[in-house]
């Protein structure tokens, strides 16, 4: 080598070497400063087990640690840490902006492993299979698949209206009969015969059993894991698995024979799955389990909340006037809401995003996983934790939502528009948020929409509502409870039923 190229060589060698000694000092200084920085404050808890969370209404009482430690706070189960985000500004960082840092899913034995077998799409770690599932969900459930189903959704918003007609006192088991329906025919091109059907009974038991296994501390197993090596522990979770698994598979199998005698089967996320299963590298099973995915989860969430639109109407009768004002002048009693009314209907959609402020159905979310540290505040949110972004606390946070706990639709609208500076975040976070957002957005403001346009929503006075009565489980429903159906266009409820369908035969002969 000549001297200039050894001279050459020993700069870059030194250069190199600067640069390592720097880039190890800065990471030293970091990982120093951050092993400074302190887990956001926190009850004391039990040196051995940590905090105590009680398995019922836990996002109730993260909102009682909220306004006492602040809107970021910690816990610990076990030996795990538990961080728990609790007002808009804090959740729009941590959950949406460092989204992709809490993107992951902590273990869940319980729900996840046992009970779903570990092949429902909620509870699959962060990766390529993931984005893959994710992908596979967004080609039916994106937000322009709404003007597809749009018959669909409002033909059984009718028979919704219908059912109650025939059994007012049954309403929630209509409504759970209309979510059913649709997200059946969604996954599988099939919808139950009633509100009785097999299907219903068999997906509620399903999700029965799901939501009382996400509740937090319910099942010891997810702290301490070495439970579930105690024989018969988890037996009642391994019979739901395999009952579930036959229920998603058996729909499924439907579906496959009309495709392999060559009939025409109705276009479904399961037809789509099915075709496209080799590429798609799943087995029969995980395929089942995707398509069962929206027939169970959309099936609940979407029950309770057009169960709780019909609890805040009758129980706020100020706010679903004007509701009712606004369907009368812009409707009218000649024609039937359909969903491309939405734009035109703030107060509706108004109504629709208040309930899901008000008695959010997933209410306490469901845990992330923290894929590297984060730094909020000053405190530090470390690696591996689990973290819950409170959708109940978060839409109590008293400098976007004044007075909270009362039910106020008008928060949303702004100038007779519904404000585009505010966000439901009833659907979850980042890139953990629920696919089918948008299709269960459109479904139940066309059910309202229906309801509304059709009956008056009255409380009964000798059977008082209580607007705190609600299950235990992850997803949430209001107890049940009764209020009485009053005819607005119609002199009677038969009336009600005919008008529907002469204003439905109608429109259909228009299109």
């Amino acid at each position: 080598m000549t001297s200039l190229e050894i001279n050459t060589f020993s700069f870059y060698q030194n250069l190199a070497g600067a640069f390592l000694f720097i880039s190890l000092v800065v990471l030293s200084l970091t990982r120093t400063y951050r092993s400074r920085l302190s887990l956001p404050p926190g009850p004391r808890g039990n040196f051995l087990f940590g905090n105590s969370i009680p398995n019922a209404f836990s996002y109730r009482y993260f909102e009682s640690l909220t306004q006492e430690y602040g809107p970021v706070f910690s816990l610990r189960q076990g030996y795990k840490t538990v961080i728990v985000v609790g007002r808009v500004e804090a959740a729009m960082h941590i959950m949406e902006t460092e989204g992709a840092s809490t993107a992951d899913r902590p273990r869940n034995i319980a729900a996840g492993e046992t009970l779903s077998g570990g092949m429902r799409v909620m509870f699959t770690p962060f990766g390529e299979k993931f984005k893959m599932m994710r992908k596979a969900l967004h080609t039916h459930l994106h937000p322009r698949s709404v003007s597809t189903y749009a018959p669909l959704f409002t033909r059984y918003a009718k028979q919704h209206i219908l059912d109650i007609i025939q059994a007012p006192e049954d309403h929630q088991q209509h409504a759970k009969k209309y979510a059913v329906s649709v997200v059946s025919s969604l996954a599988y091109g099939k919808s139950p015969r009633g509100a009785h059907d097999p299907m219903v009974q068999a997906v509620s038991e399903c999700l029965k059993r799901l939501g009382n296994a996400l509740r937090p501390g319910f099942w010891k197993v997810d702290t301490y894991p070495f439970l579930k090596y105690i024989p018969g522990y988890l037996k009642e979770l391994e019979d739901g698995f395999s009952q579930e698994k036959s229920l998603f598979v058996s729909h499924l199998e439907s579906v496959k024979y009309l495709m392999e005698k060559g009939e025409e089967a109705p276009e479904s996320f399961g037809k789509y799955l099915l075709e496209r299963q080799e590429s798609l590298n799943l087995t029969d099973v995980e395929t089942a389990y995707l398509a069962g995915g929206i027939f169970g989860a959309g099936s609940d969430t979407t029950a309770s909340a057009i169960s709780v639109n019909v609890l805040a109407s009758a129980c706020y009768p100020d706010a679903q006037q004007k509701v009712w004002e606004e369907l009368e002048a812009i409707v009218g009693k000649e024609r039937l809401p359909r969903i491309e009314d939405r734009e035109y209907l703030p107060q509706t959609m108004a109504f629709v995003l208040e309930t899901f402020r008000w008695r959010p159905v997933t209410a306490g979310g469901f845990a992330h996983k923290v894929m590297k540290d984060i730094i909020w505040n000053g405190y530090i949110i470390p690696k591996n934790a689990s973290i819950f972004g409170n959708i109940w606390s978060v839409g109590r946070d008293p400098e976007y939502f004044p007075n909270p706990e009362r039910f106020d639709p008008q928060r949303w609208i702004k100038d007779g528009k519904l404000r585009d500076d505010m966000k439901t975040f009833a659907f979850g976070w980042g890139r953990r948020v629920c696919p089918g957002q948008y299709m269960a957005t459109a479904s139940i403001f066309i059910n309202v929409a229906m309801l509304f346009w059709s009956f008056k929503i009255k409380a009964k006075r000798d059977a008082p509502i209580d607007e705190w009565s609600f299950t235990e489980s992850a997803n949430a429903h209001p107890m049940p409870f009764s209020v009485s159906f009053e005819p607005r266009f119609a002199l009677s409820m038969d009336n009600v039923g005919k008008l529907l369908e002469d204003l439905s035969q109608q429109s259909d002969h228009m299109m």
